[in-house]
C-alpha cells in the first residue's frame, strides 16, 4: 500500500478506499472522498462500485491486516503513557501510541477476527497467558514473561469504566467497541488471584442474531416442528442446554418465525446479545432491582403478543412466565438442563405446579454444539468396538469408516473449523401432559416413549456417520450413551 493513504475514519465516513489500482466505492460515496482518494493515489484508478456489505468487508481487510493486529510477540513495554477512555470508538481508528494500549487493541481485533466468543487473560507466576475460546474450546493466543499484566488489566478496566484502584473484589463492566464498522459488545469480569486479577471478556457480535433455521443444523422434520411451535397463539417454548450451546441463537431464530407486523414482540435479556430490528429489547440490571421477574411484569403491561425471557433463573420468573402464557402470550425462554424432559423436572424444582406446566409448556428444545471437522485434513479411520456399541445402542447402522481430526495450517492444528448444532425437540401432547400432571420422573417419561429415545445422541451420531464431526467430539460434548 502507498505510504500516504486515507485514514480508516475518512474511508469509512466518505465511503471510499484505495486497493492497489482499484477505487473502492460504497453506495454512499461522497465527492470529497473521491477527490481526496485520487489526490493521494497520484495515479489513475479503476472505479469499483460495491454494495455496502461488500465495501465494509473490503474496508476491514484493508485496515485490519494480520501484520498489524497479530504482532504482539514483537512488542516492547518500556513506555509509561497514561491510559485513555476508549468509549465506543472504532479500534481501527484508535491511536496506539502506548505499547499496552496497542497490545490490548490488537488482542481485541485478533479475537474478533478469529470469531472468539471469550478472551481469558490470566496472570501467573511466569508472566501473562491469554487464551481465546473458539468453537467452544480454549486456544492459547500468547504466553509471555515481559507483558506487564497489571497494566494490561488496568487498561481494560479503564475501558470498561471500572475502579482500577480496587483489586481485591470482583468487578463487572461493559465495553462498547466497533471493529471495522462492526458493533461488538464486550462484557468484562475480573476476579482477584494469587498473581493479580484474572479477566474474562465475553464478545458479542451485535450484528448477528437472526439465523435461518436450516443453518442451525436442524433437519426438515425438526424445522417443521419448530414452525408449528412458533405458530402457537400462546404457551411457553423452552430451549435447554449448558452455557454456550447456542440456546439464545435458537430462540432468536424462533422469534424470526414469530415476527409479524401484527404482533408486538418484546424481549427481556441479560445481556442483550444481538440487535433485533423491529423488536423492543429490555436490558436486565440486577444492581438496581431490575430482575427478570420485575422486567417481565413490566413488559406484560406493554400489550405484548410474544415475549422472550433470556433465562428462567428462579421460581418467581418461572411462575410469572407461566402466568403470562396462561393469559394468552407466547413466551420463549431458556433453562440450564441436560435434556428436553429435564426442563419439566427443573420447572417443578423452581416451584411451578404440575398442572401449570402441563397447561402452558408447548415444546422443549435440547441442544448442543459440535465442532465440524476441517475438510482439508480430516482422515478416515475404521470404527472401534466402543463406536460400534454406541451405534448399536442408538439403533443405527455402523458406517464402514468414520472421520477423525488430524490438524493442518488452515484449522491451526485443531482439526476442526466451525460448529454445527444437534437438537432434540419434544412437543407436549396429551400423553405427556397427563404424565406431567401425575408427577412422573424424567426416566419414567422417557421409558414411556414420551420423548425421542437417545435424542441428542442419535442426532450427534448422524453427524458422525455423515463425516461432519468425530466420535471424540461427540463424547466430549454429549457423552457416552448410558
Amino acid at each position: 500500500m502507498e505510504s500516504a493513504r486515507l485514514s480508516f475514519a475518512f474511508a469509512r465516513d466518505q465511503g471510499v478506499a484505495v486497493e492497489g489500482d482499484r477505487l473502492l466505492m460504497s453506495p454512499a460515496v461522497t465527492a470529497v472522498g473521491l477527490r481526496e482518494a485520487r489526490r493521494l493515489a497520484g495515479r489513475p484508478l479503476t472505479p469499483a462500485p460495491l454494495s455496502e456489505e461488500d465495501f465494509q468487508t473490503a474496508l476491514a481487510g484493508l485496515y485490519d491486516r494480520p501484520s498489524e493486529a497479530g504482532g504482539a510477540e514483537a512488542m516492547a513495554f518500556e513506555l509509561d503513557t497514561a491510559d485513555r477512555q476508549l468509549a465506543a470508538r472504532d479500534l481501527l481508528e484508535e491511536p496506539e501510541d502506548a505499547p499496552v494500549i496497542q497490545l490490548v487493541n490488537q488482542l481485541l481485533r485478533r479475537a474478533v477476527r478469529a470469531g472468539a466468543s471469550d478472551i481469558h487473560i490470566e496472570p501467573h507466576e511466569g508472566g501473562l497467558r491469554t487464551r481465546f475460546r473458539i468453537d467452544g474450546t480454549l486456544q492459547i493466543a500468547f504466553d509471555r514473561r515481559d507483558v506487564p499484566a497489571r497494566r494490561v488489566v488496568s487498561r481494560l478496566k479503564v475501558m470498561a469504566g471500572l475502579d482500577i484502584a480496587e483489586t481485591r473484589l470482583p468487578q463487572d463492566g461493559r465495553i462498547a467497541l466497533r471493529v471495522a464498522g462492526k458493533a461488538v459488545d464486550v462484557r468484562m469480569s475480573t476476579l482477584p488471584g494469587n498473581y493479580g486479577e484474572r479477566v474474562v471478556l465475553r464478545l458479542l457480535d451485535r450484528s448477528g442474531g437472526l439465523v435461518p433455521l436450516e443453518r442451525l443444523g436442524l433437519d426438515p422434520g425438526q424445522i417443521a416442528a419448530l414452525e408449528r411451535l412458533a405458530a402457537q397463539p400462546n404457551g411457553i417454548i423452552l430451549a435447554t442446554g449448558p452455557t454456550g450451546s447456542g440456546k439464545t441463537t435458537t430462540l432468536y431464530s424462533l422469534l424470526r418465525l414469530a415476527n409479524k407486523t401484527e404482533r408486538n414482540i418484546v424481549t427481556v435479556e441479560d445481556p442483550i446479545e444481538y440487535d433485533l430490528p423491529g423488536i423492543s429489547q429490555v436490558q436486565i440490571n440486577s444492581e438496581i432491582g431490575m430482575t427478570f421477574a420485575k422486567g417481565l411484569r413490566a413488559v406484560l403491561r406493554q400489550d405484548p403478543d410474544v415475549l422472550l425471557v433470556g433465562e428462567i433463573r428462579d421460581g418467581e420468573t418461572a411462575k410469572v412466565a407461566a402466568e403470562a402464557a396462561l393469559t394468552g402470550h407466547l413466551v420463549f425462554s431458556s433453562l440450564h438442563t441436560n435434556s428436553a424432559l429435564g426442563a419439566i423436572v427443573r420447572l417443578r424444582e423452581l416451584g411451578v405446579e404440575g398442572y401449570l406446566i402441563s397447561a402452558t409448556v408447548r415444546g422443549v428444545i435440547a441442544q448442543r454444539l459440535l465442532r465440524r471437522l476441517c475438510r482439508g485434513c480430516r482422515a478416515a479411520v475404521p470404527p472401534g468396538l466402543a463406536d460400534a456399541r454406541a451405534f448399536d445402542a442408538a439403533g443405527m447402522p455402523l458406517p464402514l469408516a468414520l472421520q477423525a481430526a488430524r490438524g493442518c495450517q488452515d484449522c491451526e492444528g485443531t482439526g476442526y473449523s466451525g460448529r454445527i448444532g444437534v437438537f432434540e425437540i419434544v412437543e407436549v401432547g396429551d400423553a405427556l401432559r397427563q404424565a406431567i400432571e401425575a408427577g412422573w420422573s424424567e426416566q419414567r417419561m422417557r421409558e414411556a416413549g414420551l420423548a425421542p429415545a437417545q435424542g441428542l445422541h442419535r442426532a450427534a451420531l448422524a453427524r458422525v456417520a455423515s463425516g461432519e464431526t468425530a466420535m471424540d467430539e461427540l463424547r466430549r460434548v454429549v457423552g457416552d450413551l448410558a
